[in-house]
């Protein structure tokens, strides 16, 4: 045995990104994210947009990617 339960893996789900900076690329919008209840933070324009969940929106289950909102966007420390 491993010492890892079920519960503890996440499975990669298909997502999309919705909100944000109109210049952040489709590219970075449609992803594989590592589980379905962690953020997302993406990398662009020298600091980083953040993404969470939408719980009312996609079903992963149905072939549908999980939507996640934008939430805010943070700066890198110099």
């Amino acid at each position: 045995m491993n010492g890892q339960n079920s519960s503890s893996r996440t499975v990669p789900i298909d997502v999309v990104l919705v909100g944000g900076p109109d210049d952040l690329p489709d590219a970075a919008r449609k992803r594989r994210a590592p589980g379905a209840d962690q953020a997302i933070k993406v990398l662009h324009r020298g600091g980083y947009e953040h993404f969470q969940p939408d719980d009312r929106e996609g079903d992963p289950d149905a072939g549908a990617p999980r939507v996640f909102r934008w939430t805010m966007r943070t700066r890198i420390a110099e």
